[in-house]
């Protein structure tokens, strides 16, 4: 049974909500938005696991561990459906069978929390989840208050979501489709006021065709801005700049060539600090002190700086409050050093996201080995889509361990990315580089083979088994 689009709405009353995928980074945040707002709230997963489960547990929400028709008693007054779900899920389909309304996780976000708010949405194929944190942080440092869901556990408040007080509303505003029910992406249902757009790139080769689908997405994105909206927009992308000539309202370019309106000059890099002046129109606005390595975070600043810029923050404002900036959750996130040996958490995955990474780690830690271990686990990564970008993805390294994928079933032999294959391009490049079956063949290689000095850096979109702990434990029993 089909899910009746009439039914695809929330009723006027609402006191009980349940979330189906509710462990989802998002999903969890938005159950605990919900439930801080006064709503009764219950949610199902097929893997209820730490630390999300965790979290909600000390919420108060009440968590089915698997998917089943008996999880919709007592009746709910409205389900959000997250975009894991598949039309013949059993919950799904008893959902369908009882006729109870719905909405998408998009749909409920911008019903639930932002009517009456200025929603300040960050887009992009790389860079959204650091970029909305700095934004979310620069405004609660300006004594703004805002409210924000964002992909990514933002420091400064050990969460990744805020009800907030004040009408700005950051979100991360993602391309990937919205639901089983709703393929357009999640960013249309944010009713954009102000938007950034860092990138815009081939990736989600599961749902995207080609470069020319993802841009028809942005394309959309554009078109629903309103006239007194505000674009931020990464002016040396040139696909970037290509959609924002149509964009009905005003658009502020940001980058490093001499025709964007905000341009980033005078980089200067001290450990993991960078060091950067911001120029407005030809005119010098402000130099800025960034906690974060890297050409790419220092981009990411500057589109900060043009949000701000446009809310009414003055250069010396930002310049207070961005070295207060404590960074992401996975994002160049350091999770321990032992004996010499620093560990790096980092969620890049997409190839450019890689190389920019690594690039900028080997400039915040200058004269040490850069040990490189990454897992292809994204549907793209796990794609021949990329094949050959990633060749030229890992020339800062000077190690690279890659970690065999679990193949995705549907895919013949010749569409699946290989391991095998990258390792040897990159050894044919004279980098020394080397794939694994296991994540126990790697930490045992590691226990093995890492000096004091090394900086490994672990690039993953997931849990990658727990690699981080296991090699910080392992390296200090090593030392005794």
């Amino acid at each position: 049974m089909a899910l009746d689009p009439a039914l695809n709405l929330a009723p006027t009353q609402v006191r009980r909500v349940h979330v189906m995928g509710i462990c989802g980074t998002g999903m969890g945040a938005l159950a605990g938005m919900l439930k801080a707002a006064g709503f009764a709230v219950t949610g199902s997963d097929a893997n209820v696991y730490p630390p999300m489960s965790d979290f909600l547990a000390a919420s108060g929400i009440p968590v089915a561990n698997g998917y089943q028709g008996a999880n919709l008693q007592p009746r709910p007054d409205l389900v959000i459906v997250g975009n894991v779900i598949r039309r013949t899920n059993p919950e799904a389909e008893e959902l369908a069978a009882l006729g109870i309304p719905y909405l998408s996780f998009p749909q409920a976000l911008a019903h639930f929390f932002l009517h009456g708010k200025t929603p300040l949405v960050v887009t992009g194929t790389h860079g959204k989840t650091t970029t909305a944190s700095l934004l979310a942080t620069m405004l609660h440092e300006a004594g703004l208050s805002p409210g924000f869901l964002i992909g990514g556990l933002v420091q400064a408040f050990g969460r990744n979501f805020n009800l907030g007080e004040s009408p700005y509303f950051v979100i991360e505003g993602d391309e990937y489709d919205t639901a089983f029910f709703d393929k357009g992406p999640k960013f249309l249902h944010y009713r954009p006021q102000i938007a950034i757009i860092t990138s815009v790139e081939f990736d989600h080769a599961d749902i995207y065709a080609d470069l020319e689908a993802v841009k028809n997405s942005f394309r959309r994105l554009v078109a629903i801005m309103p006239p007194d909206g505000y674009l931020v927009a990464h002016g040396d992308d040139p696909v970037v700049r290509e959609l924002v000539a149509a964009a009905p309202c005003q658009v502020l370019t940001y980058g490093q060539s001499g025709n964007c309106d905000l341009q980033l000059r005078e980089i200067t890099a001290e450990g993991r600090t960078s060091h950067f002046s911001v120029y407005y129109q030809g005119n010098f606005f402000g130099r800025f002190q960034l906690p974060m390595p890297g050409l790419h975070n220092c981009l990411n600043a500057t589109a900060v700086t043009g949000v701000l810029q446009r809310i009414g923050l003055d250069s010396e404002s930002i310049a207070s409050c961005l070295p207060r900036f404590q960074g992401v959750k996975r994002r160049q996130e350091v999770r321990g050093e032992v004996g010499g040996i620093t560990v790096i958490d980092d969620f890049a995955h997409h190839p450019t996201a890689v190389r920019e990474t690594l690039a900028a780690l080997k400039a915040a830690y200058p004269g040490r080995r850069l040990v490189t271990v990454f897992e292809p686990r994204t549907n793209s990564s796990r794609r021949s889509v990329f094949q050959r970008d990633y060749v030229v993805a890992f020339d800062a390294a000077d190690r690279i361990l890659i970690k065999d994928p679990a193949p995705l079933a549907e895919l013949a032999e010749q569409e699946r990315f290989s391991t095998a294959l990258l390792a040897e391009d990159l050894r044919h490049r004279r980098l020394h580089a080397r794939n694994f079956a296991g994540t126990d063949e790697i930490l045992a290689t590691l226990a093995t083979e890492a000096t004091a000095g090394d900086v490994i850096a672990i690039l993953s979109n997931g849990g990658f088994d727990n690699i981080h702990p296991r090699l910080l434990e392992l390296l200090a029993a090593r030392r005794g």
